[in-house]
Parts: structure tokens; sequence; C-alpha cells
């Protein structure tokens, strides 16, 4: 058996090692005896989820609770607090496919108190735990995968950085095991892409802690997409590796601590910077800083007298270039969330409509796209571009009026033919026979 230490001072938090130096500076108790080794070289991270299943018993053999017995893993975020002590530093020491014994003393299980009704007070407990699979953290909103950090060093504090922060860090950005980017940067979140950075490099940035280093999985679409970047030699649709050490940052305001001047006077600000950074084809930038203005102006009640139209007016401009940045990058769904917002403050407004008409065009939705179009040259009988995608609607609800009508044709004679196979089969020759006799007798 292999026997790995849990080393701890006076006063001080214990740490996991797996040697037994240096033993005589510290006092050492043995909780960790490896039965069954892993495999590979790869240690689960801080903030991983691990699965495994694991038995528990008191020291004297009496068991408590059994994972094996309920049939289902059990799983947890590692270094998160989420399990006792002795857990989240031994599973931390362990290898996929290695089976360990645990032993837990008091001070890294429940302690005084302990767990009633099973666990009694001051219990020396002893989990036998095999360590199925590890994954890191997916840090994306709608958890796709895109994003999955692993924790090397653990960050200070609980505050993240937001959007617009001022941020300094360490980069070293690889691809196939090359890396091509290795950079200490100071900028303001929303930036970077004019630094040559993917936007999953910003998305894990909002997510790391002062002091944190983490290396990220950045899947193609949170990287380069399927175009990759030339400058750095990065083939389309990479997934891309990245160390980041967020050494510190500044948040930037929040709406909650701005008062209405400075929202107005900061969002002709971000409205520039934003147009700037559309006319250069960063969409994706431009979106960020448009998004601001709705975030400082959607819901305030609290403007100067006179100075709602200005306000009103900031935020139509910032759906309407939002739509416009988003039909850019190919997400109608958004461009069509964002006309609607705009309608909202101004409902016959003609850029809105038909933006919105071809985001419904883009999603498939002819039919009403060609009523927005329709109703732009109803509105505005000079728009040239409304009646040709009229015409553009139109051959497409034609074509899809054709297609239907061939698959219809097409399953209309598959069941055809079933029936009439089914007919057949059903009629076997005595029951032909039978017709037969009966028919003849009838006419006898």
């Amino acid at each position: 058996e292999t026997i790995i230490y849990l080393r701890y001072a006076p006063h001080t938090e214990g740490a996991a090692t797996a040697s037994g130096n240096n033993r005589a500076a510290f006092h050492w108790r043995p909780i960790h005896l490896v039965k069954q080794e892993g495999t590979g070289t790869e240690l689960p991270m801080t903030g991983d989820k691990v699965f495994v299943h694991y038995v528990g018993t008191l020291l004297d053999g009496t068991p408590f609770d059994s994972s094996r017995e309920r049939g289902e893993k059990f799983s947890f975020e590692l270094g998160k607090g989420q399990v006792i002590k002795a857990w989240d530093l031994g599973v931390a020491t362990m290898k996929v496919g290695e089976i360990s014994q645990l032993i837990c003393k008091p001070e890294y299980a429940y302690g005084t108190a302990g767990s009633p009704p099973k666990i009694p007070p001051n219990a020396t407990l002893v989990f036998q735990v095999e360590l199925f699979e590890f994954r890191g953290e997916d840090i994306t909103e709608g958890e796709d995968g895109g994003i999955i950090r692993r924790i090397i060093t653990k960050g200070e504090g609980y505050t993240k950085p937001n959007e617009g922060a001022a941020v300094e860090v360490c980069l070293e950005g690889s691809c196939e095991g090359k890396v091509f980017d290795k950079r200490e940067l100071k900028f303001e979140l929303g930036d970077g892409e004019s630094l040559g950075l993917p936007s999953g490099v910003e998305k894990a940035l909002m997510a790391m802690e002062q002091g944190e280093e983490s290396l990220f999985i950045i899947k193609p679409k949170y990287g380069y997409g399927n175009t990759g970047n030339s400058k750095y030699n990065i083939p389309g649709e990479a997934t891309l590796q990245y160390k980041l050490k967020l050494t510190t940052f500044e948040k930037a305001k929040e709406s909650w601590e701005m008062n209405s001047a400075e929202k107005l006077e900061q969002s002709i600000i971000v409205k520039e910077k934003g147009t700037q950074y559309f006319k250069e084809g960063k969409y994706r930038q431009a979106s960020v800083q448009y998004k601001r203005i709705v975030s400082w102006l959607e819901n305030e009640s609290s403007l100067p007298e006179g100075e709602e139209q200005k306000a009103q007016a900031l935020r139509l401009a910032a759906h309407l270039n939002l739509a416009m940045c988003f039909l850019k990058l190919q997400e109608p769904s958004s461009t069509f969330d964002n006309c609607d917002k705009a309608l909202e403050l101004d409902d016959t407004n003609e850029k809105a409509l038909f933006r919105r008409g071809e985001a419904l065009f883009a999603m498939k939705e002819f039919d009403r796209a060609r009523a927005d179009f329709q109703r732009v040259i109803q509105l505005y009988p000079s728009n040239k571009a409304a009646k040709s995608q009229v015409a553009l609607c139109q051959k497409q609800i034609k074509e899809q009026h054709e297609k239907d009508k061939r698959l219809y044709a097409n399953m209309f004679q598959k069941f055809a033919e079933r029936d009439a196979k089914v007919r057949q089969t059903a009629l076997s020759p005595y029951t032909l026979f039978l017709i037969h006799f009966v028919t003849l007798q009838s006419k006898m």
C-alpha cells in the first residue's frame, strides 16, 4: 500500500503531499492508503467536478453510508467546501481508476458535533473511495462546454471583474501544443478583440478572482471560430488553450453606482466607441459597448427634466446598432430581440422593421419576414431594398410550398403502397378460397 500523509502545523491549514520528507517539522497523520493504483499522471484541480464511488465506515467497521449501495456515483466540486475537508485534500491526490482508503480524523471530518444519528461526535471515519472521472468547470452561461476552467492557483476574495473593468493579466495561448501568444496586458474588458484576443478570454477573465491562475480550454465558438486567425496561424474550428493569471483589476462602475447625468454622459462616450469598433468590423466589441448603454438607461427613472428624450434616443440607437451587430455576427435571434425592443420605443421605425425582417428571413420564417418588409413599404414607399426583400420572400415561400407538395405527395404514395401491401398480405389462400366459395354459393 502507498501511504500519503496529511501534513499540518499548529494554526495552519492542512495540505496534502505525496511524500514523508521533513516529517519532524510538522505533525503527520496518514489519511490516504492507495489500494489500487490509478492511470496516467493527471490529478484533479480545484473547482473540477469529480465523480466517485465510496463506502463510509466508522473506525470499528460500522457502515454509515455507501454510494455503491445506492448504485449511483457521487459528484462534487473539488476544493469548494462541498464535502468534508479530508475529501477535498485526499481526492486531490488521486488519479482516475485509483481506489484509496481515506482515514479521516475528526478535525478533517465532522468534528466535535458529528453528524447524528449515524456519526457520533469526535469520530474518526474511514472511506474507501474510487475515482472514476474528473472534469473542469464549465463557466459559460448556458453550460455548453465552450469554456472549461482548471484552477491552478486559487485567487483572493470573492469579487470578479465586470464588463469595462480595467485588468492586468499574464496570458499564454496555445493550440495543439504550440504557444502562439504570450504577453502581459493592461486593458478594459470589452476591448480584447482589438488586442487579438478571442471572446472566450474576456469571458474567462470575468469568472476569475484577483491573483487566480487558471487553465482554460476554449472551443471555436468562443475562440477564433470557423475562420481561424491568420496572424497566429490558427486554423478554423481550432480549440485553444489559455493559461491566464489575473494579476489585479479595478471594477467598472455598476449602473447603481452612477447618477443619471453620469449614465447619459458615459452612454454618449461608449456609443462613439461602439461606432468606431463597428466601422473597423469589430462587431462583437461594438456590441459590448452598445449593451452598456442599454444596461445603464433601460430602467432609469430619475432623469433630469428634458433629458428623457435624449435617453430614449440613445436607447433606440443602442438597440438598432445591436441588431446590426448581431446580423453581421449571424445571430438572427439576438437581432430579432433587439428590433423588438427598438419597436417598443418607436413602433414605426424603418430600420427596426427592416432588420427584424432580415432576422426572420435568416431564421427561415419567410411569411413573417415578408410582413415586416411590406410594413416598411407601406410606411416608407421609397424603400427599394424592402421591395426587393418582399420579392425574395415570395420566391422562398413559393419554393417552400413546392417542396412541401413533393414531400406530402411522396408520403401519401408511401402510405397508399403500404396499405395495399397490408391488404394483400392479410388475405391468405384459405381466406380467398372461402370468399370464392361463398360467392359461388350465393349465385346458386
